[in-house]
């Protein structure tokens, strides 16, 4: 029979912190329930603090298509052996086990009179977006060597150091950032849905540029090489990203009042254990965190080799790119479709993602040389797939933040750093499968890198085949069982609706922290706010 405080122990582990709003008497947070339902429900964001994040995000999101490419870069431009490529992206990998922890660390105990995330969003955008431009600059002066040139190695190891380096200490504040700006899910849906089809315009304007620019060259009808192209799409994506983010960090408020002193780190770090809803999530993710495409960009390929270049690929495209942007007029008919039900809209779109995926690989790969056929049924199934782009965004990314202000609820804090560790451990520990899968996948295909990019130069259907498949189908496992936590959510209505008045009378309550004038300005910004 196992001893009584065994069961204790578990159930402390497990159970809500004793300053948290799930755990606090509800006479002592009884009288800031007005001000924590409004809190809740009225919008507080000035235009500006809606704009400045919406062109941060449009610039990291050009650099994010731009890293699409990164593989190609590496191997292509400046001719790499992929050996040497896969080689370094696991050291960096390595690296980044070690820098996340103490960024995490560093971030959760961070207080200051401008807040938690700005003075790091100010400070490090810069070298964060420096760093990039110098590594797809790199080519304009490392020349045409051998693929085993040291000085081509070292220059890729120590630059990808440099970048991972920023991107730690700049990224976990950002993203973090509009979760301490608001209470109020009107609020944070419209910021987002602006940084996500903001975003989505950056990463398109490379994709549209880059493409015909890479089609073209290679063609001979235009001579703009390939390293100039990297460098003027990072130098572009610097100069916004440079600017939305400096003027994010200093015009955006930080409105959510944290614990003054938070708990020591051996603590927070396990607070993902009183989050029920973040442990499953990160179970589900360290399943399938060893699964790869390939590490290639096999979108790339499909849109030279397979589409036929750029009228292929952009008819291949257009129903896409015209639903997605026409998707957030579906939004109120879909949040009354699922009654504002987070859960129950992330679980259906995901479904319909999912259809879409197996539809495409199953009536797609057997006829992938049949190039107008893969256009026109791409183009239709892609397209439904654009349709629910702005209610999944909205669904997803505001049940992504119940589950963040939950931890909150339980544990009285916001150690959004620190539970990183472990969440982002998981990539990270199975980063060597990860890398190994990788080389595997690649091998499989049959692809040669070494071929010019032109249509069908490979001269293999089985290749395409395989290559279809990684570029569409790759993702159906794991996006099964990432969807299975959410069959379990119930964090949904009153239940919801509860968790927020506690949580925010809590805030308030640390905000007045015996000063009733504390309160009184809190509870006037809001009312003009509300005005």
């Amino acid at each position: 029979m196992k001893p009584k405080t065994s069961g204790k122990r578990i159930e402390a582990v497990f159970t809500a912190e004793k300053n948290s709003a799930e755990a606090l008497s509800g006479d002592r947070l009884q009288k800031y329930s007005s001000i924590a339902i409004r809190m809740f429900h009225t919008p507080v964001l000035t235009v500006k603090e809606t704009i400045y994040p919406g062109l941060g995000e449009f610039a990291k999101y050009m650099i994010t298509a731009l890293e699409h490419y990164r593989t190609l870069y590496f191997v292509n431009v400046l001719k790499i052996d992929m050996f040497y490529v896969t080689l370094i992206l696991t050291l960096i990998g390595i690296y980044d086990v070690l820098n996340n922890p103490l960024m995490g660390i560093l971030y959760d105990r961070t207080r200051t009179r401008w807040g938690k995330a700005r003075p790091y969003v100010v400070a490090t955008c810069a070298p964060f977006y420096l760093s990039m431009v110098v590594l797809y600059s790199g080519a304009l002066f490392l020349g045409n060597s051998a693929g085993n040139d040291p000085r081509k190695i070292v220059f890729v190891f120590v630059m990808l150091f440099l970048q991972e380096t920023f991107s730690t200490i700049y990224q976990i504040p950002r993203d973090n950032m509009l979760s301490l700006q608001t209470a109020n899910p009107a609020d944070r849906i419209k910021v987002g849905l602006i940084q996500q089809y903001a975003g989505y315009t950056g990463s398109q304007l490379v994709f549209i540029l880059f493409i015909p620019f890479m089609e073209l060259t290679n063609k001979g009808y235009i001579n703009v090489p390939m390293p100039v192209l990297f460098c003027m799409f990072s130098l572009i994506s610097a100069s916004v990203g440079i600017f939305g983010n400096v003027m994010m960090g200093v015009k955006c408020k930080e409105r959510i009042m944290l614990q003054p002193k938070p708990a020591p780190v051996t603590k927070t770090m396990f607070y993902i254990l009183k989050n029920k809803y973040a442990l499953r999530n990160f179970v589900a993710g360290f399943a399938v965190s060893w699964w790869s495409d390939g590490g290639y960009k096999w979108d790339v390929v499909t849109q030279q080799e397979i589409f036929g270049g750029m009228v292929g690929s952009t008819i291949a495209y257009v129903p896409y790119n015209v639903f997605t942007y026409l998707s957030v007029g579906f939004i109120p008919k879909f949040q009354k479709l699922f009654k504002n039900n987070n859960r129950n809209g992330v679980i259906t779109l995901r479904l319909w993602d999912l259809l879409v995926c197996i539809i495409l690989v199953l009536a797609g790969c057997p006829f992938v040389d049949k190039k107008w056929y893969l256009v026109a049924l791409f183009a239709v199934f892609h397209g439904i797939d654009g349709v629910n782009d702005g209610p999944a965004a909205v669904f997803e990314a505001e049940l992504n933040r119940e589950i963040n202000d939950y931890t909150e609820y339980v544990t009285g804090e916001r150690p959004d750093g620190t539970i990183g560790i472990l969440t982002g451990l998981i990539s990270k520990i199975t980063a060597p499968i990860n890398a190994l899968f990788t080389v595997f996948l690649f091998r499989w295909s049959g692809y040669d890198p070494t071929i010019t990019m032109l249509p069908w130069s490979q001269n293999n259907k089985l290749t395409y085949q395989k290559v279809f498949f990684l570029f569409v189908g790759i993702t159906i496992l794991p996006n099964v069982i990432r969807m299975i936590p959410y069959l379990f959510y119930d964090l949904i209505g009153e239940k919801r609706e509860k968790m927020y008045i506690a949580l925010n009378e809590r805030r308030a309550m640390l905000t007045d922290d015996g000063n009733d004038e504390e309160i009184g300005m809190l509870a006037e910004m809001l009312e003009d706010s509300r005005k």
